[in-house]
């Protein structure tokens, strides 16, 4: 798949995290999907819906900052503004298999 269809893909994927999709999130990743952030190291996504899933109605939006591929993994930084109106910044790296997220590596940031 084209580096360009890759980075389509993660813009898909935060943007439908945002919007609360479940729906569109279940078919973009793998059935072997992995999770993995400081909180939680190497979930599968079973546990993701039932542990990492509810945050996504704490998000309003994703803004980019970084967004770029290498070597087949999607590099991500990107400030989110909260329901509450407070702002954090994360970076993520996403593994995709053809069409689908393999992997999703999470580096927590900071509040804004």
């Amino acid at each position: 798949m084209p580096e360009s269809d890759h980075l389509q893909l993660a813009r898909d994927l935060y943007g439908a995290y945002a919007a609360g999709d479940r729906g569109v999130v279940e078919r973009m990743l793998s059935d072997d999907f992995e999770f993995f952030s400081p909180a939680d190291v190497g979930i599968d996504r079973d546990r993701y819906f039932e542990r990492c899933w509810p945050n996504s109605g704490l998000i309003d939006e994703f803004r980019f900052e970084r967004l770029f591929e290498r070597d087949g993994e999607v590099f991500v930084t990107y400030e989110s503004t909260k329901t509450d109106g407070k702002r954090m910044r994360n970076t993520e790296v996403l593994s995709f298999s053809d069409e689908k997220l393999r992997r999703a590596e999470v580096y927590f940031g900071w509040d804004l």
